[in-house]
């Protein structure tokens, strides 16, 4: 936990879900606090593993070399002895879980740098937006000040940010989970830049909502299919993709389907999906750092309208 807390970006991202999910599970750091790693008991360790690990909500996944017989040999010499649960204790309960577009700020003027995470409400894992969002997200781009392309960039808000000078780096993300998610930009800029930077940021959002070409659309889809691929790269990481959307979809959508749902998706549809969660819209907000010069947050709420004649 000392560790976690270390890593600013680890603490920004606890903000970010403790203002955005007030009153939620999902509002709450991983560990927890502090009390509750000092009183964990033995059985309650116990009592976790024999209401949560069940083999109904377990997956075995493989990749590689595999001879399929001698992993269903090994599966039920390691894992038959697991007790079958009951239906209903295999069922979890997910509470509804609300967004709330807020702000939490914490003021360090010892710090070099400010930490922001900016975000609207996204959508699920499952939802037949997804991939669109994917699309949007690698359409805003992220960007650093070790990147090989410099202020060379396909993306126009990181070309600005390069150009101009106003980060050390900005990072889009887009947090899904099985009923909600968050999209949304973390930056890391000096304090006189803060302002400028949430602007261009949230402008780009609503920019894309109104004036998205198809070729940039196009240009974002082939990087995203990329970068799916270079994350498969091993037998290791195909295992694991597996095994996620096993757990997440309820079976393994192939590179090829990922990519004709890609394909399939159009300027039109990228733009029609900025609009609906990006434009008029709460957005939640978390820093750390030092933020005199911080944005009103009814400056930032302002800044999703789109004024144009």
């Amino acid at each position: 936990m000392e560790e976690v807390n270390k890593d600013t970006s680890e603490v920004i991202f606890d903000h970010l879900h403790a203002a955005a999910y007030q009153g939620t599970p999902l509002g709450r750091t991983i560990l927890g606090p502090e009390e509750n790693v000092k009183s964990i008991t033995r059985d309650n360790l116990v009592d976790y593993i024999q209401k949560n690990y069940h083999p109904s909500r377990m997956v075995l996944a493989a990749a590689g070399a595999v001879n399929h017989d001698q992993i269903v040999s090994l599966a039920e010499k390691h894992f038959s002895s697991l007790p079958v649960s009951k239906s209903s204790e295999s069922v979890i309960e997910r509470p509804k879980t609300n967004f709330t577009g807020s702000q939490l700020l914490v003021r360090d003027d010892t710090m070099d740098a400010a930490h922001i995470a900016i975000a609207v409400e996204g959508v699920s894992w499952s939802h037949p937006d997804y991939f669109t969002f994917m699309v949007l997200q690698t359409l805003v781009g992220s960007w650093d000040r070790t990147i090989g392309g410099g202020k060379n960039l396909s993306s126009r808000l990181c070309e600005i940010v390069a150009v101009e000078k106003l980060a050390h780096s900005l990072t889009s993300f887009n947090t899904c989970y099985s009923n909600t998610g968050l999209f949304g930009a973390y930056v890391v800029t000096e304090s006189e830049n803060i302002d400028d930077l949430c602007f261009e940021v949230m402008n780009e959002w609503v920019r894309i909502g109104r004036n998205a070409t198809e070729t940039e659309v196009e240009r974002a889809k082939t990087k995203l299919k990329a970068s799916m691929l270079m994350q498969l790269d091993g037998s290791t990481a195909v295992a694991e993709d597996i095994g996620r959307q096993l757990l997440t979809h309820g079976r393994r959508l192939s590179p090829a389907e990922i990519f004709l749902r890609i394909d399939s998706i159009t300027a039109k549809d990228v733009m029609r999906v900025a609009r609906q969660y990006c434009e008029d819209v709460d957005p939640v907000v978390a820093a750390v750092g030092p933020l005199e010069t911080f944005p009103d947050y009814n400056a930032i709420r302002g800044w999703t309208y789109w004024n144009r004649l």
